[in-house]
């Protein structure tokens, strides 16, 4: 029996999953030294401010919700412009660099001003670990996967 190919919805639902596990995960262990609950508190900050960081479990949850919403978005949105950059199609690992940096630079320079998250003072240190993080975590696995749904069926341009 032929298998089905996968909708849209979940391969970028996978995409997005799995960029916000490999991520969590990094952000745990190499940033955060194994503290989860710190990082998730931190996280849910964003929205709830220092209340965040005496919360209970109801604010690691809600770090971990917003963690995978992020990395959904970042997956979808990746999924809604490829077919209509054809750039995007040249060189995966390339275009997994810069998607990286993208995100990266998107989150410090847009999306986090904009939260209740207590701002951090730059150092290029911990900004190349998080942009190496966003880069070989999130954006190299939703380009290739991207790619790969794109691959088998007619792209626009």
């Amino acid at each position: 029996m032929p298998m089905k190919k996968k909708s849209w919805f979940e391969y970028v639902l996978f995409a997005g999953l799995s960029a916000g596990i490999l991520d969590i995960f990094a952000a745990i262990v190499i940033l955060s030294k194994g503290n989860a609950v710190g990082t998730f508190r931190y996280i849910a900050s964003g929205v709830f401010g220092d209340d965040a960081f005496t919360g209970g479990a109801d604010m690691v949850a809600w770090g971990v919700l917003f963690h995978f919403l992020i990395a959904l978005g970042f997956a979808a949105g990746y999924f809604v412009v490829y077919p209509y950059l054809p750039i995007l199609r040249k060189n995966k690992w390339v275009n997994g660099i810069f998607y990286g940096l993208f995100i990266w630079a998107t989150m410090n320079y847009l999306v986090l001003p904009l939260t209740l998250t207590p701002p951090g003072v730059f150092t290029w240190g911990p900004a190349l670990r998080s942009m190496l993080i966003l880069t070989l975590c999130v954006s190299i696995p939703v380009v290739w996967l991207a790619d790969r749904y794109y691959s088998t069926r007619a792209l626009i341009g």
